[in-house]
């Protein structure tokens, strides 16, 4: 009997291994993509697709054109889930799939009018513009026509399963604008500002913590920057870009390689979007940063909700109402009534007002990365931005003849000599824009005197500029950093640029350490743990190294200053006012470094600075134990890459993700890393021999959790290396033919639209 039922459990399990291992073939490993071998397509001519040793499709057609659909075909190949979930955030359907969970962003996205953006946008397209779209959307189709039924794994889970509606023009230029939209707004900052001035903080110190021109805490940042030949050691200029954006998996970028006639260029393609965005070709390579300029305001509206009646300049005037019907899994339709006022939407609803957003998206649309992937010196680079209407970006800038410069880009609102960081009073019509700056008005130079063009979201308007611009643009530690760096060394190569790009030095952090030093030499501290940190600060290098302890200390303290000094601006009996926005870390140094009066009790900063810094230590306690020296900053600097649907599935879900991850740097350093976002990939361009040049992502090419390169990335991220960015010599380990067949309809068939 014993012997029957070990049988009886061995075949049991067998059967369980045979059923498990059935469901892991049919649902991860069946629907990877056909990548070497030889398909059928409706292009002009044949076609190559070479993918290299870690996935990255190099396309080589016959005509632009088809460039194009097999950049959409080979984007859906590797990420179309991730193509129709974006979409769907901008277009606010996450509901029809998700469920009750996603209904509130659907919301966000409906009262932002995304759609209906989009909609615009697609009218506004040049002809030409309009081409490349349809050509990806055919392409984009193509792969979903063909893959009928037999999608990836996110698409196909038992009781969730759904199927890709047919690309159009309108998904891609949704996806830009979610990109648009994270880079750009900032209502609800502006509305926390506005609540804390009315709570009863002091003017004065309200606009010294919170200056309308200055950073903002964490905002998504970026580097670029190029040095000319005369810092190189080939004597051709060198680019370097490393965007930072919310980190995640499937990760923001698509690398991709376009050759046909007059078009060769590799770099980072946003998926769903056509085209490289950061890249070079065979004479001029670029970066973006985003330019943080101000062009979202909030407006305070004198507004009934009922009727949408509302006051302007002392009428009475109505507002548009925009009835949406958000589809949702599992129950019956959600109704969204939208008021649209002249300055637009209705967004926030507090206390009985109503707030509107006047957003430079709404007002333009322009696509200059078709263009600017063709452009082959300065002047056809910067004809190529002129339409570019946002988000703003910084772009840096080098070519193979030994120019480097930067252009500003983007839709920067007019404003008259107000205030843009708070809600501004809808009802007076004196807050109103007039227009935007023209381009050619915008900050732009080529061929810098010192060799050197670098960009860290700093702001890039001059004090001589003639309008008044307003933004979140970041404090100047990482930008010095980098010049820092740059001029260390009299020739700089491509590793060094890597290395550039991992930097973890804080000046800001190594600033508050000898500030603290400094007070408890003149104040001593009967604090234990105060003393017990004091040696391990003195032997501190300001490297926010995760293995370190100082790291955590003062960035605990630096917490606790931002929290304290918002209280000290609020007037008395209003101290335990919710703090919802805090001050950047430059603004802590600024009074730190000049400590006026009227701020700290007694004016004794010192004692003030120990205080704060003693309850840090305490909390740290909490955290980390009674023993400082044992602490470690990466224990707070955690990554966890979580798939949003693999890590819902029990027991596979460690499969999807990666982590949770130390990380060393912090908001201030090169490596911009928080517990949201890091580097999103990193590029140098060696325009002396561009095979030299370098690229990685964060995780891996491919959005199949089957594939070797869902995250075969990571590794070398991780350490701050990188792979060949290869051009010229492609060294394939996977090759698909692509054999044309009959031709589509023409291209301007609005069925694209």
């Amino acid at each position: 009997m014993l012997t029957r039922a070990v049988r009886i459990i061995n075949v049991s399990i067998a059967v369980l291994v045979v059923l498990i291992a059935f469901a892991v073939y049919w649902y991860a490993v069946r629907p990877l993509p056909k990548t070497s071998g030889e398909i059928t397509a409706p292009i002009r001519a044949n076609a190559t697709i070479k993918r290299d040793a870690r996935g990255v499709p190099h396309i080589e057609a016959a005509s632009w054109q088809d460039a194009i659909f097999l950049q959409g075909f080979v984007t859906a190949q590797d990420r179309l889930w991730q193509m129709d979930a974006l979409r769907r955030l901008g277009e606010g359907e996450l509901a029809e799939v998700f469920g009750q969970g996603a209904l509130a962003q659907d919301e966000r996205t409906r009262r932002m009018r995304l759609g209906e953006i989009a909609d615009a946008g697609v009218t506004r397209l040049r002809p030409q513009d309009r081409t490349v779209f349809i050509e990806y959307a055919r392409g984009v189709n193509y792969f979903i026509d063909r893959r009928r039924g037999d999608y990836s794994l996110e698409f196909s889970i038992p009781g969730r399963e759904y199927a890709p509606k047919p690309w159009t023009i309108k998904d891609s230029l949704a996806i830009a604008l979610v990109m648009y939209r994270t880079l750009t707004d900032d209502s609800k900052n502006d509305f926390d500002r506005g609540v804390l001035l009315s709570a009863g903080a002091d003017p004065e110190k309200f606009q010294i913590l919170f200056p309308a021109v200055q950073g903002q805490f964490v905002s998504p940042g970026s580097n670029a920057w190029a040095v000319s030949g005369t810092h190189t050691m080939d004597g051709k200029p060198i680019l370097a870009n490393d965007p930072h954006l919310e980190y995640g998996i499937p990760g923001t970028w698509h690398l991709v390689h376009l050759k046909a006639p007059g078009l060769n260029v590799s770099g980072a393609a946003l998926p769903g979007v056509p085209s490289v965005i950061t890249g070079h070709n065979e004479q001029i390579a670029w970066g973006v940063t985003n330019l943080a300029a101000d062009v979202m305001d909030l407006y305070a509206e004198q507004m009934d909700d009922s009727t949408g009646r509302y006051a302007y300049q002392g009428t009475v005037q109505q507002a548009q109402l925009d009835r949406q019907f958000i589809g949702v899994k599992g129950a019956k339709p959600a109704e969204v009534d939208i008021w649209v006022t002249r300055h637009g939407p209705v967004i926030f609803h507090q206390n009985g007002r109503s707030y509107s957003m006047r957003w430079s998206a709404t007002d333009g649309f322009g696509f200059p990365f078709f263009d600017l992937d063709r452009a082959q010196n300065w002047q056809q680079f910067r004809s190529a931005l002129a339409v570019f209407w946002g988000p703003g970006q910084n772009f840096a800038y080098a070519d193979k003849s030994g120019h480097i410069g930067y252009q500003a880009t983007g839709a920067v609102p007019i404003r008259g000599n107000f205030e843009s960081n708070v809600p501004l009073d809808g009802a007076s019509g004196k807050f109103e824009w007039n227009g935007y700056i023209p381009f050619d008005q915008l900050p732009s130079f080529c061929d810098p005197a010192g060799g050197i063009v670098a960009t860290a979201n700093q702001d890039p308007f001059p004090s001589s500029f003639p309008y008044r611009v307003n933004g979140r643009y970041d404090d100047a530690y990482r930008v010095d950093q980098i010049r820092a760096r740059l001029r260390a060394k009299p020739r700089l190569t491509v590793s060094d640029m890597l290395a550039i790009q991992k930097d973890v030095y804080a000046a800001y952090d190594h600033f508050l350490a000898e500030q603290v030093l400094a007070a408890c030499q003149k104040k001593g501290s009967r604090d234990e743990l105060v003393r017990d940190s004091i040696p391990l600060l003195r032997g501190w290098n300001g490297q926010m190294d995760k293995d370190e302890a100082a790291p955590m200390m003062v960035e605990a303290l630096s917490d606790n200053l931002r929290q304290s000094m918002v209280r000290l601006s609020l007037q008395p009996g209003r101290e335990n006012t919710e703090i919802a926005v805090l001050p950047r870390w430059g603004v802590v140094q600024n009074l730190l470094d000049t400590r006026p009066a009227g701020w700290v009790a007694n004016n004794d900063w010192d004692t003030w600075l120990l205080n704060n810094f003693s309850a840090a230590l305490q909390e740290g306690r909490k955290r980390q134990g009674s023993r400082v020296a044992s602490w470690r900053w990466g224990r707070l600097l955690e990554w966890t890459f979580a798939h949003p649907v693999g890590k819902q599935l029990p027991l596979v879900s460690g499969y999807f993700d990666i982590g949770p991850i130390q990380m060393s740097g912090s908001g201030t350093t090169v490596k911009q890393t928080t517990p949201s976002l890091g580097p999103s990939e990193r590029m140098v361009v060696d325009l002396g021999t561009l095979d030299e040049s370098v690229q990685n992502l964060a995780v891996g090419e491919s959005g199949y959790v089957a594939s070797r390169h869902y995250k075969d990335q990571w590794s070398a991220y991780y350490v701050g290396k990188s792979f060949p960015m290869e051009f010229d010599n492609v060294h394939a380990t996977d090759v698909l033919r692509v054999r044309a067949e009959s031709f589509p309809p023409s291209s301007g068939d609005n069925h694209w639209q």
